[in-house]
This record gives C-alpha cells, sequence and structure tokens, in this order.
C-alpha cells in the first residue's frame, strides 16, 4: 500500500484535452473569440503537458491564449502573446510541473509585478504566499523571505524578480523547493540546481517586464458543481501609492471620527508593500509586515478577529522556529533542551511575535473593533483596510487610544 501510493506521485495522468480551444463571448451577432492553444515541454525526448491537476489521476492541460481580443464595458483583456507562467520555459524539468506547480508561479508574479523597483522573493505554498520580502539584494531578499515561514517554504515554489546569482542559488539549494522561476540564471547557477534533481527550473523572460502588466485584465473563470461557469474580470487593486491611501474618517450619528496620527514614511511603505501582497492571499484573510518583509499570514478564514489572530499565532510560532534555528541550528519542534526552549521562547515573547511596530492589513473592513484590537494588543503601529463598515469609528477610536495610524484603500480586496 505505501508503494502505491508513492508510486502515485509519480504516475502522469493521462491527457485526453484537445490541442485547441475556443471560448467565445456572443451577443446577437456580435461574437468575440478568445483562441488558446496547449502547451507542452520536451522532456526526455517526448512532448509533455501537465503532470497532473490538483491530486495524482486527475487529468489538466495548459492553455495559453494565441489570438482574439474581448472588450467588455470598455475593459480590454491582456493582449495575446503577453505570455507569463502560461509559456514558461522548462530549463530542468525534474518531475514536470503539475497544476499546482503552475498556478503557484503564477500568483507568485501576480504579487511580485507590483515591485519591479527593488529585488523582491516570494514564496508560494498552495497558492498562497508562506513568505515575501523585498531588500537591497536578492540573496537577502531570498532569505527573508524564506525565514519569515521557514516551515511552510519547505516543497514551495519561489519567484524572483531579478535574474538568480550564485549567492541566492546556493542558498535556495540548502532547501528542498520544488520550483524556482526567474527571469533569467547566471553562468554556474544550473550547475548548482542540477544537484536538486526533482528541482523545477523555470525562467519567464516577461518578469523583466511584469510591472507592464500592473492594471491589466483578463476573464477570470471558475466552473460549478454542475458544469456552470462563472465569468469576472479579474480583479486590478487601485490603491498602489500613498496618494491613493485617505486617513481613516467616518460619520456615526452625526458625529465624525478621524484618525488623529498620520502615517511615517516607513509605515508608508509597509502598508502599501502589505496590501499589494494582501491581493495574492486566498480571503478573508489578514496579514502583518514590518520592514518590507511579511511577519504572520492568516488565509481563508470565515472571521476577521478569527484570521487575526491566526496570523498573529503564526507570527510568534515563525519567529521561535526562526530564533531557534538561527541560534541552535535546528527547528523550534526539535529543540529537547527545556532551558533552551524557555529562552527562545522569552525572546518570542519579549518580540512579541516581530509585531512590535508592524502594519496589519486586513482585506476587507473590521466589522468590529475586536479585529485591530488584536493587532494593538501585539504593539503594531499601523493598519490599512478598505473601509466601509458601519462600525468603521470602532476601530478609529481603537486606533487612537494607542496611538495608531490607520488608512482606508476604499477597495475590497477579496480573492476566492
Amino acid at each position: 500500500m505505501a508503494e502505491d501510493l508513492k508510486k502515485m506521485y509519480h504516475t502522469m495522468a493521462d491527457d485526453p484535452f484537445p490541442s485547441k480551444m475556443e471560448i467565445s463571448f456572443i451577443e446577437g451577432a456580435q461574437r468575440q473569440t478568445l483562441y488558446y492553444e496547449k502547451a507542452t515541454w520536451t522532456i526526455g525526448g517526448e512532448e509533455k503537458g501537465l503532470r497532473y491537476g490538483e491530486n495524482p489521476g486527475q487529468p489538466a492541460a495548459l492553455y495559453r491564449m494565441i489570438n482574439g481580443n474581448l472588450v467588455l464595458g470598455g475593459i480590454e483583456t491582456i493582449q495575446p502573446g503577453r505570455y507569463l507562467a502560461s509559456d514558461a520555459a522548462l530549463l530542468q524539468s525534474g518531475k514536470h510541473p503539475g497544476k499546482i506547480n503552475l498556478t503557484d508561479v503564477d500568483n507568485a508574479l501576480n504579487i511580485l509585478r507590483y515591485f519591479p523597483d527593488m529585488p523582491t522573493v516570494v514564496i508560494v505554498k498552495h497558492n498562497n504566499p508562506s513568505g515575501v520580502a523585498r531588500a537591497q539584494t536578492l540573496e537577502s531578499a531570498y532569505h527573508k523571505a524564506y525565514m519569515a515561514d521557514r516551515v511552510a517554504a519547505f516543497g514551495g515554489c519561489i519567484a524572483v524578480n531579478r535574474p538568480v546569482d550564485l549567492a541566492t542559488a546556493e542558498a535556495i539549494s540548502n532547501q528542498y523547493a520544488e520550483v524556482v522561476a526567474a527571469p533569467d540564471f547566471e553562468p554556474g547557477v544550473m550547475d548548482i540546481f542540477a544537484k536538486r534533481k526533482n528541482l523545477r527550473v523555470i525562467r519567464i523572460g516577461n518578469i523583466e517586464r511584469l510591472q507592464e502588466f500592473v492594471g491589466k485584465r483578463f476573464v477570470d473563470f471558475k466552473s460549478l458543481i454542475d458544469g456552470g461557469i462563472i465569468a469576472q474580470w479579474s480583479f486590478v487593486p487601485t490603491a498602489r501609492r500613498r496618494e491613493d491611501l485617505a486617513l481613516a474618517r467616518c460619520e456615526y450619528k452625526g458625529k465624525t471620527y478621524s484618525i488623529r496620527r498620520s502615517p511615517t514614511e516607513n509605515e508608508y511603505a509597509d502598508m502599501i508593500f502589505g496590501w499589494l501582497v494582501e491581493s495574492g492571499v486566498t480571503s478573508n484573510s489578514v496579514i502583518y509586515v514590518k520592514d518590507l518583509v511579511t511577519v504572520g499570514i492568516g488565509t481563508g478564514e470565515q472571521d476577521r478577529v478569527g484570521v487575526a489572530e491566526i496570523a498573529r499565532d503564526k507570527a510568534y510560532r515563525k519567529l521561535a522556529d526562526r530564533l531557534c534555528f538561527e541560534t541552535h541550528g535546528i527547528p523550534y519542534n526539535d529543540l529537547k533542551d527545556s532551558d533552551k526552549k524557555a529562552a527562545v521562547d522569552a525572546r518570542t515573547n519579549e518580540l512579541k511575535g516581530g509585531l512590535i511596530g508592524a502594519a496589519m492589513i486586513s482585506d476587507a473592513f473590521f466589522p468590529f473593533r475586536d479585529g485591530v484590537d488584536v493587532g494593538i494588543r501585539e504593539g503594531i503601529t499601523s493598519v490599512i483596510q478598505p473601509g466601509g463598515s458601519i462600525n468603521d469609528y470602532q476601530s478609529i477610536e481603537a486606533c487612537n487610544e494607542a496611538n495608531v495610524t490607520m488608512v482606508f484603500t476604499g477597495q475590497r480586496s477579496f480573492r476566492h
């Protein structure tokens, strides 16, 4: 039985999908058609498509749009031929990619496109970022993103917006990852990656032009259990600069409530960084960011105060693991010495999970003040959220009581 279970992960599902696909939008005599072709790679002398879908035994195919144009309500779809993940160059296949590998790369690119001006690393696991960081060098950004959640990064997808250099390649090769995606790889890097035989190494040249994809739309499809389809335009965050944000303010029962303290430059930077990372996180979500590094990421919860607590708890756990790993060279869960573990716990609690001075980011409004109170108790100094709750005044009062600043984006950022 154990061998059978292992074998299924090494077995490619037969691909019954055709080589071409067309999707037409029809209104009366007007027809707008998008044309697609199936993507494959030559691996071991054979043409192969996706390994399988979300699970072994679940056939899947990747299609890239090669022609057509769609205009609906004055909004135009992204133009054919401007490829990213749908036309990835597979430099090292290992076990060739499956659906999750490609969608992880895609969501990493979704986040990376907003940060062209500095080396940035996004590590994605199961289509959610586990760690995102910006730094002056790619190696430093990778280290920060990896240590933000070293445990979840195991077997993840690493995407970067600069050519991978030798130092970064060595750092990556010291951990287990499934995918590395980059615009290019410096000489000698592929020799380092070759030691990791199952690592998929993907070159995506258009990463260098990712900023051109900011604000562009595509049709987002969701299939229903009965075969029905929901079509929507993809989400575009409109709050991307400090000028797009407003200090929190609302009216309630004839009284005006306003945030007293304006954000500092660093707080603005962390809030905007966090808000754009948030656009790639499954909702309901709350995340914490400090110094352009994710500290705690809470995803996919049903209630907002609950996800704020989950993100807080993860920040504590991940910091404890990082401190233990940096001090003792082993994971926190492997530390048996009770005195050493107590010291790590004490330092983690002293730093409040790394949340002191962090920004708190929420993809939808806080319905009550209990959400922001979770972060305030841990020492956050800034909050960014859409605003629009009837109880916004509660969150404003909570922030003012703690000298915490808060801005509204005026736009929700749900992602399901």
